[in-house]
């Protein structure tokens, strides 16, 4: 990819000169984090570990897209009290139960059928506004890693960040 085509955006500098105007180097960032999670369901708050990842970076506008490694894991955004991650456990069982016949049990009896199920639904990834350096949340809206598998597991969330 020729990269000369896009000026202003790559460039070696930490800015661009735009006639009189310095611009902020647009940067990508790409980093993990890693979430200790016990039996399904679990669900951690992760917020001001992705914030942290964005003032480690000096990114102060942009967007920021959480992606957690596992077929049965998933992230998405709660007010993170204990009634509302109670509510949050007991509609996620049920919707996909457990000790629900599964075709995923037929092939591989690993009993964790209703854990694919579970991450599908809610879903492996978020994409989040950045402003004035850190994730543009709700008042009481956080960032949550959700283990939906029959065991305990250290999720990988990788933090893939775009901004100036």
């Amino acid at each position: 990819m020729n990269l000369s085509a896009y000026p202003g955006i790559f460039n070696s500098s930490n800015t661009k000169q735009r006639g009189d105007t310095a611009m902020p180097e647009l940067k990508c960032v790409s980093q993990s984090i890693h979430v200790d999670l016990k039996t399904g369901c679990d669900i951690k708050n992760i917020t001001q570990e992705v914030n942290n990842v964005i003032k480690e970076n000096k990114i102060t506008i942009g967007m920021v897209n959480i992606f957690v490694i596992g077929s049965t894991g998933s992230v998405t955004t709660i007010e993170y009290e204990p009634g509302v991650v109670e509510d949050l456990k007991h509609a996620i069982n049920t919707l996909a139960p457990v000790g629900v016949e599964y075709a995923h049990e037929k092939a591989w009896h690993d009993g964790n059928g209703h854990s694919h199920v579970q991450a599908a639904l809610i879903g492996p990834s978020l994409t989040i506004p950045i402003h004035s350096g850190k994730m543009k949340l709700g008042t009481w809206q956080q960032l949550v890693a959700v283990n939906h598998d029959n065991h305990s597991r250290a999720r990988k969330i990788e933090i893939t960040i775009t901004g100036v």
